[in-house]
């Protein structure tokens, strides 16, 4: 098993390559545009960098800390392209069966004890055909006839040597499977890969991306943001929160309040009733947006609420 480095060009090619981009945007404008329509506020930066990977059918790298919208962001173009989202959700120790594709072998082994008077190399014929090969992510994005978004999510946390495994695919959206040949993406899907940075990716996988770095929003925006996904709490509240959840990223946490935690704290505070962000509401929802009881104590200490 294994993919090359786009120089597989012997054996069965399916298709004939996709044209470059896949339609979702026409303009930067209608970018930015869009995405605010499935709920994701898109600062002119985001929708610049989105409308450019899809028009030049370039994958997109999206960096940036957890919790600042970076597989929503996906989620987003998936919903506006009516697009199937294919997802691989990367961790320690992922494997090439996990991410391009591997054989069925309790079917083999049954079609090879059916054909047991079979010589070998007709059965080899049959057992490493279309019908036994199991396709993972990277592959059912690959041959998807339909409109895809794939997002390889959190991609610094495999191994440096998947980031091999995708050169190929990145570079020329397909893959090659030793035993079928050479499989060619028919419609290019929209490649999303996101990073926690955690640890560097390598400078080959970066330049076959373009780059979007996602960070926490500025107060007006995720203003903006928490009025649109909680709509019930008070305009005034949610200036307290945003403000609060400010001087939280500023302290120095093991882990600052994401976006989805602000989102989460102002529901947190609909659901109480809650009026104002005194003193004694702060301190009893803290565990709403801090998740370590030492970031929660230096919280407690140092915020004022003046």
């Amino acid at each position: 098993m294994g993919s090359g480095n786009g120089s597989g060009d012997s054996g069965t090619r399916h298709g004939s390559g996709p044209a470059n981009g896949t339609g979702f945007f026409t303009s930067v404008a209608d970018a930015a545009e869009r995405l605010a329509a499935t709920g994701y506020l898109a600062s002119t930066a985001v929708a610049t960098t989105v409308f450019l990977a899809d028009r030049l059918g370039k994958p997109l790298l999206v960096e940036g800390p957890a919790g600042v919208g970076k597989t929503e962001l996906a989620k987003a173009v998936a919903a506006i392209g009516q697009a199937r989202l294919v997802r691989l959700q990367c961790y320690e120790g992922i494997d090439e069966a996990r991410a391009l594709y591997e054989w069925n072998h309790a079917k083999q082994l049954l079609r090879i004890t059916a054909g047991r008077d079979e010589g070998w190399d007709e059965a080899r014929g049959d057992i490493f055909g279309e019908e036994f090969l199991l396709a993972r992510p990277l592959l059912t994005a690959i041959r998807g006839e339909e409109p895809t978004v794939l997002l390889i999510d959190e991609m610094d946390k495999a191994d440096v040597e998947v980031e091999a495994l995708l050169l190929e695919v990145l570079s020329d959206f397909q893959i090659t499977v030793p035993e079928l040949g050479t499989i060619t993406a028919r419609r290019r899907p929209f490649v999303l890969l996101t990073s926690n940075a955690t640890r560097e990716l390598s400078e080959a996988l970066r330049r076959r991306c373009l780059f979007l770095h996602l960070d926490y929003p500025d107060a007006e925006l995720e203003r903006r943001i928490v009025r649109l996904k909680v709509p019930g709490l008070d305009d005034t509240l949610a200036e307290s929160l945003v403000r609060i959840v400010g001087a939280l990223r500023a302290l120095e946490l093991r882990k600052a309040p994401s976006v989805a935690e602000t989102i989460d704290w102002a529901r947190t505070l609909l659901a109480l009733g809650a009026d104002t962000l005194d003193d004694t509401v702060v301190r009893d929802t803290l565990g709403v947006i801090l998740k370590h009881q030492d970031d929660i104590r230096k919280a407690a200490r140092k915020l004022t609420l003046a």
